[in-house]
């Protein structure tokens, strides 16, 4: 399938000149297209911030939301027609900032949809203050001494919650991080991928060359099955691992833990509505 199929013609792109999630964006296009995920089978979920933004430079299914708030219409979509390919696109503020209640509950629901996170380590849409994973001394126009809280590591998060796809990428190498999107897209089961984003314009310290100079791909020797390893590897800071950190391809997902699906596997949305049981249901929660 051609990438293409994918574009948006005339749309306004708002994003800064430079700005990593141009790559993300096409690297998302190309691994769509390589999948053969038509658009009408794609729903992609986004909340507020630049990487909120994405979806409306990409032709499928969008629901956009609130701030935060991307994960649970994802879930509900994926839970009323599981036939859909869902991908929830955040960024780092949104997802691990206001959405990080939605973020830690996710994980242990485990549906089968991807989250993909920009993380450029401040808030580029409201004008660059720190965000959950700004280094510590970063300075902001707000922050004006520098950031003194530890950044939050949503991979160690996700990991120590046993979620069943963790890995992290880079938007600067498209090629690795379109592979990883692909295995994540094609994981049964929660998958979150956190992506390094530079921020051209608001963060001048964790820049593209900043971001070659301190990661690293996972060795092969690196076992995504064994947790205490990913777990181990997921608190280095020193220098950012990349690649996929931990697999558990045995959890259950959310969907199949539905009763609704337990004996009629076909979407919820097929099916017909019966309101002589919603009205039974309701009067038999009265005479309680």
């Amino acid at each position: 399938m051609d990438a293409k199929v994918f574009d948006m013609e005339g749309a306004d792109v708002a994003w800064c000149p430079g700005c990593g999630n141009f790559s993300i964006l096409q690297t998302l296009k190309n691994a769509l297209a390589e999948l053969e995920i038509k658009p009408q089978e794609l729903v992609l979920v986004s909340g507020i911030g630049q990487a909120g933004k994405l979806p409306h430079y990409l032709k499928s299914n969008v629901f956009n939301g609130l701030h935060g708030r991307s994960l649970p219409p994802a879930v509900a979509i994926k839970a009323v027609n599981p036939e859909l390919t869902v991908i929830d696109v955040s960024g780092d503020g949104c997802m691990y900032g206001e959405g990080g209640n939605h973020f830690i509950h996710n994980i242990r629901r485990n549906p089968d949809i991807t989250n993909l996170v920009h993380n450029n380590m401040v808030y580029g849409l409201t004008k660059g203050q720190a965000s959950p994973t700004s280094r510590s001394h970063f300075k902001t126009n707000l922050q004006v001494e520098g950031v003194f809280l530890e950044p939050f590591n949503p991979l160690s998060v996700a990991i120590s919650l046993n979620a069943s796809f963790v890995a992290r990428a880079f938007s600067g190498d498209m090629e690795q991080t379109k592979e990883i999107i692909k295995k994540a897209i094609k994981h049964k089961g929660y998958a979150i991928v956190d992506i390094f984003q530079p921020c051209v314009t608001f963060n001048k310290i964790n820049t593209f060359q900043w971001f070659r100079e301190n990661t690293y791909y996972l060795e092969d020797s690196h076992d995504p099955y064994d947790i205490n390893q990913a777990f181990k590897k997921s608190m280095e800071t020193d220098k950012f691992p990349l690649g996929i950190f931990y697999m558990n391809p045995s959890k259950k997902t959310f969907e199949e833990n539905l009763a609704v699906y337990a004996g009629d596997k076909s979407p919820i949305y097929q099916r017909e509505f019966d309101l002589n049981k919603l009205k039974a249901l309701m009067e038999s929660k009265r005479r309680i």
